[in-house]
């Protein structure tokens, strides 16, 4: 097959449908700036819609049509969070608020695991074992992590030393709404307990 055949953004479509495309992988994120109408074009006779924020700098593409239209077809991968994972999901969404809001130089918002723990345990209450509960709060980091919204920047030999980066998608994931609603149930909620697996 010639190669002049295929679609010079092409690894953008790809990369896209396998999840967020950030302004930190340059290749792929200077290819997109430069084929957005394109591959707004493209993506839409897929069913699929571009979501581009280029002021924080990440896309995602999502379905353009409900799973009810006969014309429906499923591209990108569903995930459901358990309650706990919301509510690490709307902390971490709460922490990216308040330093856009500080004046730091950063464009970055970069915190140690033990930081992010630390924060955590202001909504969470602990339950009868303080290990069992920090070693809950550390599965919601690493569940939160594998599901794409915290970038793990180093390894550390010391695991609450890690360094993560919240990734800016988290946004457009948890939305003013939805953050202003879950902190109030985060209210509501705020004496129960991490129940562990």
């Amino acid at each position: 097959m010639s190669t002049s055949k295929i679609l010079p953004y092409a690894s953008v479509v790809v990369k896209l449908l396998k999840g967020p495309v950030e302004y930190v992988e340059k290749g792929a994120w200077e290819k997109l700036l430069q084929y957005k109408v394109e591959l707004t074009g493209f993506l839409q006779q897929l069913g699929l819609l571009l979501v581009l924020d280029e002021q924080d700098g990440y896309a995602f593409v999502k379905h353009a049509l409900s799973e009810d239209d006969e014309a429906y077809v499923s591209w990108t991968q569903r995930r459901s969070f358990s309650y706990e994972e919301s509510i690490m999901l709307v902390l971490l969404r709460e922490m990216m608020a308040e330093f856009e809001i500080s004046e730091s130089a950063s464009r970055e918002l970069i915190k140690k695991r033990r930081e992010i723990k630390e924060y955590a345990e202001l909504f969470f209450k602990e339950g009868a074992s303080r290990i069992k509960f920090l070693k809950e709060i550390d599965r919601l980091i690493d569940k939160v992590e594998e599901s794409g919204f915290l970038h793990k920047m180093e390894n550390h030999e010391m695991i609450d030393e890690q360094k993560f980066r919240i990734r800016k998608i988290i946004k457009a994931k948890v939305d003013s709404e939805a953050l202003e609603n879950f902190q109030q149930q985060l209210m509501a909620h705020a004496g129960n307990a991490v129940p562990a697996e």
